[in-house]
């Protein structure tokens, strides 16, 4: 299934009917960069968290404060900038949250990352307040921008960063499988499962949960790092508890315990968010109803129903 889906969003510039598809791939792959990041506390560590935006906000604003800096360029710089803002971030939050557990720990997340979003929100001579950080550029490089021009002639705008944005996502996906797979993964299952096992065991289950509260900041800041260089932008709705709950649902729906199944939930959501939305401004009642069905019907996701058809054959 990855294998098929990789090269499906490797094919697609060449065979999409139009630009705007291009455009819903990449907020997809954004996505689902930020969704896997996500899974990996839920799915993987058994931390629900509601704040997650925060890191994601984090990241987009780090660019645009580079963005002086460092203008015209440097797109790994930029990119690195949002994971360092993540992890810079999750260090003071996750000491304190993840001493909690269940609800608890899901309701300071959310309190922190309210206080981060109040905080972009009145501090207006260092995040632009209200209209936020503009003008951050793609900082596509000019090689790649060249290529994409020749390949994609009529994608100019969209295409190069969408060899960008499809680049991050493998990359991301790639190395939170190696952490999962991983015996620091397997530890981490672990303490989901039974903490006080693992404790007596051994493992200090503390610092096992605030490692991967870190690493998971830090994807989430490449996302949102990801997401400014696209948008062009940074500003205070990214850290707003509504983004945190949109991929906490992307994350449900696709199916928790599963990167594949994150991605899949998140190029679902982005196509009702985006698509269906074009049609009728009652998206949300299609998303709200999918949402229900799969904790009803589906509990372990779409991924799920893969999985349901090869035990049956």
């Amino acid at each position: 299934m990855p294998a098929v889906l990789l090269a499906v969003l490797v094919s697609l510039p060449f065979w999409t009917p139009s630009r705007y598809w291009v455009s819903v791939a990449i907020q997809a792959l954004i996505l689902a960069v930020f969704a896997m990041s996500l899974d990996l506390l839920l799915g993987f560590g058994g931390m629900p968290s509601f704040g997650h935006a925060a890191f994601y906000g984090m990241g987009a604003y780090a660019c645009g404060k580079l963005f002086p800096q460092l203008t015209g360029g440097g797109l790994l710089a930029f990119l690195a900038a949002g994971m360092a803002a993540g992890v810079i971030a999750a260090l003071p939050i996750g000491a304190l949250a993840v001493r909690a557990r269940g609800i608890y720990f899901l309701m300071l997340t959310l309190a922190f990352a309210q206080m981060v979003w109040g905080l972009a929100f009145q501090w207006t001579s260092f995040t632009g307040g209200t209209e936020g950080m503009s003008g951050i550029p793609q900082a596509v490089p000019d090689w790649l921008q060249e290529q994409g021009q020749n390949v994609w002639p009529a994608l100019r705008t969209a295409g190069p960063f969408y060899v960008v944005a499809l680049t991050v996502a493998v990359l991301a996906f790639a190395g939170l499988t190696a952490i999962t797979r991983s015996p620091f993964g397997r530890a981490l299952e672990g303490i989901r499962e039974n903490e006080g096992r693992m404790r007596a065991l051994g493992y200090p289950t503390y610092r096992y949960r605030l490692a991967a509260f870190v690493i998971a900041a830090a994807f989430a800041g490449l996302a949102g790092a990801t997401t400014a260089l696209y948008n062009g932008y940074a500003n205070p709705s990214q850290l707003y508890w509504h983004t945190s709950g949109l991929v906490l649902i992307a994350v449900i729906v696709g199916g928790t315990r599963s990167l594949l199944g994150a991605v899949l939930g998140a190029f679902f959501v982005t196509i009702v968010q985006l698509v269906i939305s074009s049609y009728t401004e009652h998206w949300q009642l299609l998303l709200g109803a999918v949402f229900i069905a799969v904790v009803l019907f589906l509990p372990g996701g779409l991924i799920s129903l893969g999985r349901l058809g090869w035990l049956r054959r």
